[in-house]
């Protein structure tokens, strides 16, 4: 601007016919004459106005160009947006074609917060008309991790994706007292882990693998479940067979540290109660009513099927009273399943397996079987506060279809009696340190003793704790058969056991994500079979540290 001023200076100096050199004429021209016509006066005057004219003009051109260029500067920020900085040493050698500001980049990467310089792709003028600021940060938005107070996730921006990795490990000691009981041990009982999540609000998945697995596959859980309605639900995969409320128990959240004798007599129970197939289920009238209805292979996971006859399942759970206003009332659970599958003898197929949970002794032997094969479930929940009660029944009924032949020293394709087995479990826990007891799920520690506070918790303490009873039992019949004939005699042996349990637990929750059980198991073994068992008790103290995420 000043070098501008300037120039149009040393033009008006040099202009022929200036006000300078008017003057200098002036003198010389008073020297040669002392007068001058009026005519040459008023001449001198005009060239004097038009030169003050021209001066004029040139200024207000220099003060327009001035403007614009003063509105040219404060209007680029509004274009480009503000001014960017990146890193020195991110500055490219060369730009051939430049990039918007906010470009989304290939990948994560971290920046140098010290020494920032302007980023040149700032100044290169937009291709394109740029995006309203709104709409580019919402594209642009980062995904969303963290730790929802169960689980660490990770969740898009606009929340229809989200991941969750899980998993509980659990280590157990086994000690032993009773004639032919297992020796002393440490084991690590279960070591799971797995991801669960959804797509969108009506499609979740969830994936679980066990690496503690020693036979078989170590794949627990995969499926989709599709959310149509609360009341009406699709599920695919492989997972749990929904046949009775300790099946659907989780293992984190079971109250002893090894589920009920009934257990023996659930679906796929050789493997951990899953097995592949499909399920329609769903919740009415906000859970008063719940309902499954599936097929499965019924062999346990990884199997393949080994009859054309899949397994069928229905169930049903109803809390009649859980809209009341009354707390005594309101958690109060019925419920009873049914189900219905095929055994194949040529294929090898066993009845259930009679060792017991906690591997004190085998119960019952198995048996060749061959053809349907019934089961029957009846069950009740009641939770008030820190109590809780829960009962169950279940019979298993497995046919023996001409499986004759199959029996020591053969007798033809006879068909014998059907085996018979049926379980009971009544239980009850209370928590001393007032924690309200929930379904199926943990505890809200109130006071931890370390690690993170309970969502909701009240600083530290002790943790909670809680006491725990259980009786059950199980009688299974095989019933003996004489076959007297001249050319295949033979005779069959009546199996005919019964046993029960009491244990007692004390349960210790440190903090919400850390649980120690420790049972002590009374078993009784009565009404032994013929082949010269004696009635005992064994003795069998178990315990188990386990953690989850």
């Amino acid at each position: 601007m000043r070098s501008l001023t300037i120039s149009f200076a040393l033009v008006f100096l040099l202009v022929p016919g200036s006000p300078a050199q008017s003057s200098s004429s002036d003198n010389k021209t008073a020297s040669a004459s002392e007068a001058a016509s009026k005519q040459e006066v008023d001449q001198l005057r005009d060239q004097v106005a038009a030169q003050q004219k021209t001066i004029e003009e040139l200024k207000e051109m220099v003060q327009k160009l001035a403007g614009e260029k003063q509105a040219e500067a404060n209007a680029k920020p509004a274009d480009t947006g503000a001014a960017q900085v990146r890193p020195v040493a991110d500055a490219p050698a060369a730009v051939s074609t430049p990039e918007p500001v906010n470009a989304i980049s290939d990948g994560a990467r971290l920046r140098n917060a010290i020494l920032m310089e302007l980023d040149p792709a700032a100044a290169a003028p937009a291709a394109e008309p740029v995006a309203p600021q709104n709409a580019m940060q919402k594209d642009q938005a980062p995904l969303t991790a963290g730790w929802n107070g169960e689980h660490f996730f990770i969740r898009s921006p606009n929340g229809q994706f989200s991941i969750s990795p899980y998993g509980y490990v659990d280590t157990d000691f086994r000690a032993y007292k009773g004639d032919g009981a297992p020796a002393d041990t440490f084991l690590l009982r279960r070591a799971r882990f797995g991801f669960q999540g959804n797509y969108g609000s009506r499609f979740d998945f969830a994936l679980l693998t066990d690496a503690a697995s020693s036979t078989g596959s170590i794949i627990r859980d995969v499926y989709l479940n599709v959310r149509i309605r609360p009341e009406f639900q699709f599920q695919a995969g492989q997972f749990k067979v929904p046949f009775a409320q300790e099946a659907g128990t989780g293992a984190t959240n079971l109250d002893f540290v090894e589920r009920g004798f009934q257990a023996m007599l659930y679906p796929s129970a050789a493997s951990a109660f899953r097995s592949p197939g499909l399920a329609l289920h769903g919740d009415i009238s906000g859970g008063v009513l719940q309902w499954w209805a599936g097929i499965f292979n019924g062999k346990g996971y990884a199997v393949v099927n080994t009859t054309n006859q899949p397994e069928a399942i229905g169930r049903l759970r109803l809390y009649p009273f859980r809209k009341s206003n009354n707390s005594w009332i309101r958690e109060l659970a019925v419920g009873g399943a049914i189900d219905y599958g095929r055994s194949r003898g040529e294929s090898g197929d066993l009845s259930f397996n009679g060792n017991l949970p906690d591997g004190a002794y085998d119960f019952f032997p198995q048996f060749r079987i061959n053809g349907p094969i019934q089961r029957y479930n009846g069950e009740f929940t009641y939770i008030k506060s820190a109590f809780a009660v829960r009962g169950e029944f279940d019979q298993l009924n497995m046919s023996r279809n001409n499986v004759g032949s199959e029996q020591a020293g053969g007798l033809g394709f006879i068909s014998l009696p059907s085996i018979i087995a049926k379980a009971w479990d009544i239980q009850a826990t209370y928590l001393l340190t007032g924690e309200k007891r929930p379904e199926n799920g943990t505890p809200r520690v109130k006071r931890a003793l370390f690690g993170p506070e309970t969502p909701g918790g009240h600083g530290r303490g002790f943790g909670a704790w809680e006491l725990a009873a259980r009786y059950m039992g199980i009688h299974a019949n095989e019933p003996g058969f004489d076959y007297l004939s001249y050319y295949t005699p033979g005779f069959v042996p009546t199996y005919d056991y019964h046993t029960d349990e009491i244990t007692v637990g004390l349960n210790w929750y440190p903090n919400y994500w850390v649980k120690y059980m420790i049972n002590l198991g009374i078993d009784q073994l009565k009404e032994p079979s013929t082949i010269g068992a004696i009635p005992q008790n064994y003795y069998a103290i178990t315990q188990e540290l386990q953690f989850r995420f």
